[in-house]
């Protein structure tokens, strides 16, 4: 409860601040969106993902983008099947199985001087009570974190920078992109891109809470 309290402050200051900027429309901001796959489409995630718990045979995706809001978020590309995804990992007791699909980005989102890898699908075995956050560290390490716990890379993805504020004054990434199977409009509401980062900063904070209380006991 106490890491909590302490991390309100910081979390109401980001919401303030995105929410502002959002307002201005003069910028986005480049990060890693967390998509959930719902019925055939991906959903854009309004939960950080170590606040999720996904069941076995979860879908999730993460999409390094830049973006005002969720309507201008990325969504991930590439094969979504979690057939597919997990053919090669069979279902265990005690276990379960998260197929996450991991999309860098394309070469305008990404930091100066910096190239994005190519995308992939992975299937991460993990505890029964894992968080998509414990999923996504089972299989795309190393991750990198801020000061405040926000997700600033996956796979070492990219080396420097995190959720920073950039010019939106390019092509949209929402629009269906070459090469990508999705022809969803993901969200039909903009949901402000603060919710979304607030959501990730919290749900790692906690995250992060209670590894290093586990790890003290």
């Amino acid at each position: 409860m106490t890491a909590v309290r302490r991390t309100a402050p910081v979390l109401v200051a980001a919401l303030l601040l995105l929410v502002c900027a959002g307002r201005a429309g003069a910028a986005g901001y480049r990060y890693w969106s967390f998509w959930e796959r719902t019925g055939g489409h991906w959903t854009y995630a309004t939960q950080g993902p170590a606040s999720v718990r996904p069941d076995d045979g979860t879908v999730q995706g993460f999409r390094f983008t830049v973006g005002a809001d969720a309507a201008d978020a990325g969504r991930p590309r590439g094969t979504a099947d979690f057939g597919t995804i997990c053919a090669d990992t069979p279902a265990k007791a005690g276990s379960k199985r998260v197929g996450l699909v991991l999309d860098f980005g394309t070469p305008a989102d990404a930091p100066s001087g910096e190239a994005p890898p190519e995308r992939r699908a992975v299937c991460a075995r993990v505890p029964s009570d894992a968080s998509s956050a414990d999923a996504l560290a089972a299989v795309a390490g190393p991750l990198r974190y801020d000061t405040n716990a926000l997700l600033c890379a996956i796979a070492g993805y990219p080396h420097k920078g995190c959720g920073e504020q950039v010019s939106t004054d390019r092509e949209s990434t929402a629009a269906p992109e070459s090469g990508s199977p999705e022809s969803d409009s993901g969200p039909s509401l903009g949901l402000p891109i603060g919710v979304g980062v607030v959501a990730l900063l919290a749900g790692a904070a906690i995250w992060q809470s209670r590894r290093r209380r586990n790890a003290s006991g």
